[in-house]
């Protein structure tokens, strides 16, 4: 292995320290049963709260399950030892709450009563119209 030299010991050591100032990290995570939220306060000073039912793995545990977050990595994850769920901050806040295929099924679920309500209407009425062929 090639030995580093003290040039680019200086650059690393400045592109983390870079990170740690700019980079989105947890000062401190818990969950708030009033308001049922995950919520993480950033280095930043700012907040950033959300839904455990949005979160893969997290769905379905219950309150004393959610409050054992522990914060990770220096602030850059989130992890639930209980429940053997791990989240990154940057990954949260840029809203990736699971796998991409976790992600894709929530986004093709008709979860809305408006949206449900609207199925039904539309189905009473015979469904969707049929595609006519133009020529």
């Amino acid at each position: 292995m090639a030995e580093l030299t003290d040039k680019e010991i200086d650059a690393a050591l400045a592109r983390g320290q870079a990170a740690a100032t700019n980079d989105p990290r947890a000062a401190s995570a818990r969950y708030d049963h009033r308001l049922g939220r995950i919520v993480v306060e950033l280095t930043n000073g700012c907040t950033f709260a959300f839904p455990p039912r949005l979160a893969q793995g997290l769905e379905a545990a219950t309150e004393d399950e959610l409050a054992e977050v522990e914060i990770m990595g220096a602030g850059y994850g989130l992890h639930w030892e209980t429940l053997d769920v791990d989240f990154t901050v940057p990954g949260l806040l840029a809203g990736i709450f699971g796998t991409r295929a976790y992600m894709a099924r929530q986004a093709g679920r008709a979860t809305s009563s408006a949206k449900a309500a609207a199925a039904r209407a539309n189905g009473a009425k015979g469904g969707r119209p049929r595609k006519s062929s133009v020529r």
